[in-house]
């Protein structure tokens, strides 16, 4: 509908605007609603029209990380131009609609003075039950997670230590990226430990939760991680990283543990705790269902959304 430089398609540099125009004249929308921050959302302010944003990850660590770790020149300036569109659109937005409480509150460090509002993702728990598993190794920890941005997926490399001292338990990965090389490199010396690949979603993601005793998210930043709630309503006990926005989407000590950031004996000493006691599996796993279920069902996610956005509606 609406694109522009820089894109990594040409012709999108000399789009023009009749698409736009056309959509809005036929919908006659009384707010946009948009999960990024580029050429459509510029679009729409630059139409008067109430905008949104929903702010899906830390767009300012991520911009960090990228300068870190990205040389190419040409990827630099496109990063730099993508940014310019970025940042007008955040400061001229109606308001920025982040996904968890501790986004919002890296939001109001950079704009103090920009309306926000929190919105969960929700997640239909009847697609999640049950199923014929994998034929995996007992006992077993299983992450999901991709290898996409270096400051979160390093947080993984703790997990060298953790396997090498665990060597009872076996501990399956699901997910690729950029860096997932590096990753695999460090552990796959080890006998109990398996890369699976990227798994497809929502059906082979399905059978593999079922298929684990505990499911572990160890990363270095993130923010509303769905795949941990998959997890809890899979009825798993889960294991994360306390860091950005993961303590809101489980309780510890009631659906599983947090765990401190590039601490490896604490996520031995939980994980240790979780396969000595099989009762407090079953335990944290039912308590992670209704935790989920009761918080992050679509009724009260849409209710959340009609509260933010009603002060702007027309009529």
């Amino acid at each position: 509908i609406c694109n522009g430089f820089p894109s990594r398609k040409i012709s999108d540099w000399f789009q023009t605007q009749k698409k736009f125009d056309e959509l809005i004249s036929d919908f006659k929308p009384d707010v946009v609603f948009v999960d990024r921050q580029l050429h459509f959302t510029l679009s729409s302010i630059q139409a008067k029209l109430p905008t949104f944003i929903q702010l899906r990850g830390d767009y300012w660590a991520e911009k960090e990380w990228f300068h870190e770790t990205v040389k190419n020149p040409i990827q630099r300036l496109i990063g730099f131009l993508k940014n310019e569109v970025s940042t007008n659109c955040f400061k001229n937005t109606t308001a920025i609609i982040p996904l968890c409480k501790y986004l919002e509150k890296i939001v109001k460090q950079h704009y103090p003075d920009k309306k926000t509002g929190v919105i969960s993702s929700g997640i239909d728990a009847s697609k999640w039950y049950p199923v014929k598993g994998m034929n995996l190794k007992h006992p077993c920890v299983g992450l999901v997670q991709r290898a996409t941005i270096w400051g979160k997926t390093q947080e993984m490399l703790i997990l060298k230590d953790v396997i090498e001292k665990m060597p009872g338990v076996m501990f399956y990965w699901a997910g690729d990226g950029p860096y997932t090389k590096k990753i695999v490199k460090e552990l796959s010396e080890f006998k109990n430990f398996h890369w699976l690949g990227r798994l497809q979603y929502p059906e082979e993601v399905s059978k593999f939760l079922s298929s684990i005793d505990v499911y572990a998210l160890i990363s270095g930043m993130d923010l509303a991680p769905l795949t941990l709630k998959e997890a809890q309503l899979m009825e798993k006990p889960v294991i994360a990283t306390d860091v950005g926005g993961i303590y809101e989407m489980m309780e510890d000590k009631e659906t599983g543990f947090l765990i401190k950031e590039n601490d490896p004996e604490d996520l031995i000493e939980k994980l240790t705790i979780l396969f000595d006691d099989k009762s407090l599996q079953e335990k944290m796993g039912i308590n992670g269902k209704q935790f989920v279920i009761k918080k992050f069902n679509w009724d009260i996610i849409a209710k959340k959304f009609i509260e933010n956005i009603k002060p702007y509606i027309k009529n």
